[in-house]
């Protein structure tokens, strides 16, 4: 069909720049319909015989080809349903106030703010308000997770729990403006993942941690460090950071190895007293820790393993106190002897950090640092038992019944603990700012346990549970007050609390075939560390309740992991 003439005006030539390219030309007549292959319609289009109106709303929406009655109509699945109604009517997805926006308190210190970050799903995470003023490029994210892993492999490496050193990384990310960052922390290993947006690729990277070493006093400069990050009256950039930690990493230990020598000689001494020794006993059996401690870093300088360490530390004390048996020493206890270096030997605090990694949810952790505990308990079982294998042999009258009680000693055994908290705290290579309150929380620790076991008569493993829990309130109490870790002010704290008389009886009533005697003993020994262990983080968790809980404004609080209960 011809398409029909127009009027004079549309006879006038028009440039090609002023027809559109799909305008048939004149003369030529409507090209036929396309196909739908051809000419395919919008996803969004309602097809023929679909009306968007709701059914019966009336008989004309029904008219049209291909259409019947409106009872008949096929609706859009767009449409309304029939029983739709305000009453009925499912409830929204965001609430008529909206969703409430996520503050925390900046009063609060930055390791509570930044473990209530950790806990709250990804979703409810408020976005990042960063500290440090980025460079006009924005953050340099490689090296701000360079910067983070580094100063995370200082913490795990000086004995930090897991949740402790990811809401430090967390702290370090956040506060250079990077959002989105995921860090993991397992026993030797550090990853932290961060997404610029939701369609870019992730930018991951990992560190491992190889070596341990015990250092408090780099620990809490590392502390100090993540606190000035964290803070906004303190300019850090990451050139200044990166300073600032090759100076923790290079700087030397506060006390050099001839004063740690001395230092596990006197906590022996102090723990042999501790169980009734007098002062002989104090002076055998600190030089019977020393030259175990000598022993162990003459291996240690020939590259051999920790357990190896530990065997032969262990066996100085037990020698020592098994010729004296056999030299039939008066006014010497041999038990006492043994019992204090088990003291200095004992890992209290990797069996601390191995507990509380699990009781917060850290489990590849937490089994990864109790198995390091089960090594080391066991090295000192074979160093023990070996000499008092010896022992027997040579037929030293070790007797199992000589229960050190000294009920008559409260002031004396009060200094020995105190004195046994003092030496712990140099071997961790504490802060000397920190030494006298570690020691004072040790003495207050002791007193509790002694007034419950001894006085009132109450299970020791009871009352070594509430002392610990002390202990990890009042650590918790000082290192808030500090703005540093708690590790300082809890692990020497707990030094008078540690298993050693248990321990040493159960390894006698193995050593001695005396099997039903020994396991006894070394299953009180066992549940008195986990009661240590409990204690300190039940401590530490409701020193948490009296403080400012960095919570959301019109939101949730600091929550912790709900669980399934057995299904």
């Amino acid at each position: 069909m011809v398409a029909e003439q127009g009027g004079p005006e549309d006879q006038k030539p028009q440039s090609d720049e002023a027809r559109s390219a799909f305008v048939p030309p004149e003369g030529v007549g409507k090209s036929p319909t396309p196909s739908e292959d051809d000419h395919p319609t919008s996803e969004f289009a309602i097809p023929a015989g679909l009306t968007s109106e709701p059914p019966g709303a009336g008989s004309a929406s029904g008219s049209g080809s291909g259409s019947g009655s409106g009872s008949d109509t096929i609706g859009s699945a767009f449409a309304r349903p029939r029983t739709h109604g305000a009453k009925q009517s499912p409830p929204a997805f965001t609430p008529a106030h909206g969703i409430p926006m996520v503050q925390l308190t900046k009063e609060a210190p930055w390791q509570d703010r930044m473990r209530t970050m950790l806990r709250m799903p990804v979703a409810e995470r408020p976005a990042p308000e960063p500290v440090q003023r980025p460079d006009e490029a924005g953050p340099a994210v490689p090296r701000v997770l360079d910067l983070t892993l580094r100063i995370g492999e200082l913490l795990l490496a000086g004995g930090e729990g897991a949740e402790d050193v990811e809401a430090a990384m967390f702290a370090v990310t956040r506060s250079y403006g990077l959002d989105r960052c995921e860090p993991t922390v397992t026993f030797t290993l550090l990853s932290i993942s961060h997404q610029p947006s939701l369609v870019d690729d992730p930018v991951t990277a990992s560190r491992t941690v190889r070596r341990r070493g015990t250092d408090y006093t780099r620990l809490a400069a590392v502390f100090r460090l993540v606190d000035d990050i964290t803070t906004e009256d303190v300019e850090v950039s990451l050139e200044e950071a990166y300073r600032r930690l090759a100076e923790i990493r290079r700087n030397r230990h506060p006390y050099p190895g001839w004063v740690l020598t001395l230092a596990g000689g006197g906590l022996a001494g102090a723990a042999s007293v501790l169980v009734g020794g007098n002062a002989l006993v104090f002076v055998v059996a600190a030089a019977g820790a020393m030259l175990g401690d000598r022993l162990a870093w003459l291996f240690a300088g020939r590259g051999m393993p920790e357990f190896y360490q530990f065997v032969v530390a262990a066996m100085p004390p037990a020698a020592i106190g098994v010729a004296l048996t056999l030299t039939h020493s008066t006014g010497i206890r041999p038990s006492a002897v043994i019992t204090g270096g088990l003291f200095a030997l004992l890992p209290g605090r990797a069996l601390v950090a191995g507990v509380q990694d699990g009781l917060t949810g850290y489990y590849i952790t937490a089994a990864a640092r109790l198995l390091e505990v089960m090594y080391f308990f066991i090295a000192i079982v074979t160093g023990v038992l070996l000499i008092l294998y010896l022992g027997v042999q040579l037929g030293a009258q070790l007797n199992p019944e000589a229960r050190f009680v000294a009920h008559d000693r409260p002031v004396v055994q009060i200094l020995a603990s105190m004195a046994l908290c003092l030496a712990f705290a140099i071997l961790l290579q504490q802060e000397r700012s920190t030494v006298l309150a570690v020691t004072l929380n040790g003495g207050v620790a002791w007193v509790i346990y002694g007034a419950m076991a001894r006085t009132a008569g109450i299970s020791p493993v009871a009352a070594t549970a509430v002392a610990a829990g002390l202990v990890g309130l009042f650590g918790q109490l000082f290192s808030r007050y500090r703005y540093t870790s708690s590790l300082p002010f809890i692990t020497a704290a707990i030094g008078p609390l540690l298993p050693g008389s248990a321990t040493y009886f159960g390894l006698l009533g193995v050593a001695q075939n005396e099997l039903d005697r020994g396991l006894a003993s070394l299953s009180t020994a066992v549940a008195t560390a986990l009661a240590i262990a409990i204690g300190v983080n039940l401590g530490s968790e409701i020193s948490r309740l009296f403080m400012r809980v960095p919570g959301a404004v019109g939101g949730a609080n600091r929550r912790a992991a709900k669980r399934t209960r057995g299904f």
